[in-house]
Order: C-alpha cells, then sequence, then structure tokens
C-alpha cells in the first residue's frame, strides 16, 4: 500500500514531463512549419515579382525598339513626296520589300516624255528617257522594286484620266521589261489621274507639269 502510494507521484511526474515534451515538440513543429511556410510564401512571391520584372523589361525593350522603327521610318518618309510615300506604304504592305527603304524618285514630265494628246505609246523622247533611268537603275545593282505612277492634268473626265495615267504607266513598264529586262515582278502600275496635281491645271505650263509618270524606286 505504502509502495503504491510513494509510486504516484512518480508517475504523475513524468506523465507531466511526457505531456510537456509533446506540447514542447508540437510548438517547435509548428514553429518549424510557419518558419516554412513564411520561406514558401517569400521565395514565391521573390520568383513571382522576378518574373514579372523580366516581362516588363521584355516589354520595355518591345517599345523600344518599335519606337526606333518609327523614327526611322518618318525620317524617310519626311524627305520623300507624298505619292513616293504612298508607294512605300503599298510596297510594304504587299511584301515586296526586303528592307523597306526609300531609294529615289524619278519624274518623266511632258517636257522629258511628251506623250501625244490622248495618245499612250511612248515616243522617242521617252525612250531616251527612260533608257536613262534604266542605266541608273541597273548602276545601283540591288534588287529593288519600282513602282510606275501614271498622272494627267484636267483636261477631260476624272474617270478617263484615270484610266489614260494607268495606259501611259503601263506603256513605261511594257518598255522597261522587253527593252531594257527589267523583270515584270519588280515593277508596278497605279494611275492618280489628275488627282494629284503639282501645278495650277488652269495655266497651259501647269498642266505640262501635271502630265508626267513617277517612277519610285524602293528597296
Amino acid at each position: 500500500m505504502n509502495k503504491a502510494i510513494s509510486e504516484g507521484p512518480v508517475a504523475w511526474a513524468q506523465a507531466a514531463i511526457t505531456a510537456i515534451t509533446a506540447i514542447v515538440t508540437i510548438v517547435t513543429l509548428m514553429s518549424a512549419l510557419g518558419c516554412a511556410s513564411k520561406n514558401y510564401v517569400r521565395t514565391t512571391v521573390e520568383e513571382s515579382e522576378a518574373r514579372t520584372t523580366t516581362t516588363t523589361d521584355i516589354l520595355q525593350s518591345q517599345i523600344e525598339r518599335d519606337q526606333t522603327k518609327l523614327a526611322l521610318h518618318e525620317e524617310r518618309m519626311a524627305g520623300i513626296s507624298a505619292t513616293a510615300g504612298d508607294a512605300l506604304e503599298r510596297a510594304i504592305a504587299a511584301g515586296k520589300l526586303a528592307e523597306g527603304k526609300f531609294l529615289f524618285e524619278t519624274i518623266l514630265s511632258d517636257d522629258k516624255i511628251r506623250f501625244g494628246f490622248d495618245q499612250t505609246d511612248l515616243p522617242p523622247e521617252g525612250v531616251q528617257a527612260l533608257a536613262a533611268f534604266a542605266a541608273e537603275l541597273k548602276s545601283h545593282n540591288q534588287n529593288v522594286f519600282v513602282e510606275m505612277q501614271g498622272h494627267t492634268d484636267s483636261t477631260g473626265s476624272k474617270a478617263y484620266n484615270l484610266s489614260l495615267g494607268e495606259k501611259r504607266a503601263q506603256s513605261v513598264r511594257r518598255y522597261l521589261s522587253k527593252e531594257e529586262g527589267i523583270a515584270l515582278h519588280r515593277m508596278s502600275v497605279i494611275s492618280y489621274g489628275e488627282s494629284a496635281p503639282i501645278a495650277d491645271n488652269s495655266t497651259r505650263e501647269g498642266r505640262s507639269k501635271n502630265r508626267r509618270v513617277g517612277l519610285v524606286v524602293l528597296k
């Protein structure tokens, strides 16, 4: 009986120690789990921030490249005529150019090409002017693209002048292909008719200047 009583407090003390040890272990584990969770969250946040920073840097670089391209494009466009700029835009949109560059523009005005009234056949003066143009084109020794732009004065209807301008530009293209060996796929034709005058159509001199074929050379 006395032995049982004496063992009671010892057993209780051992149980208390065991319980305290268990509690300490649980607290330690919870603390460790808490630290692990915090570390995981911190690591995840840092990784997310790193990815966001990388994405932002990529987007910023793309914006800077686009701005540079736009500035170069505007610089190229600043020094050329409106119709030459139109030609460049059309050729880029059609995928005709390797570099998207304007090289030069030649205007064959009425005093150089001298189409007869209501005529589309090339006169001798026109042949000479186109031969000189072809020689210049070949001297560049580059794969270029040429747009022929037909222009007329305002005599006649708009529809008629649009057709006349196209036929005259086609005559130029045909000559350059057959006589000068310029590949047809490297040339295109468009007519502005009377819509893009460079002089006053109310005067004889102005009408003469407006009757022209523009040759826009692109790369």
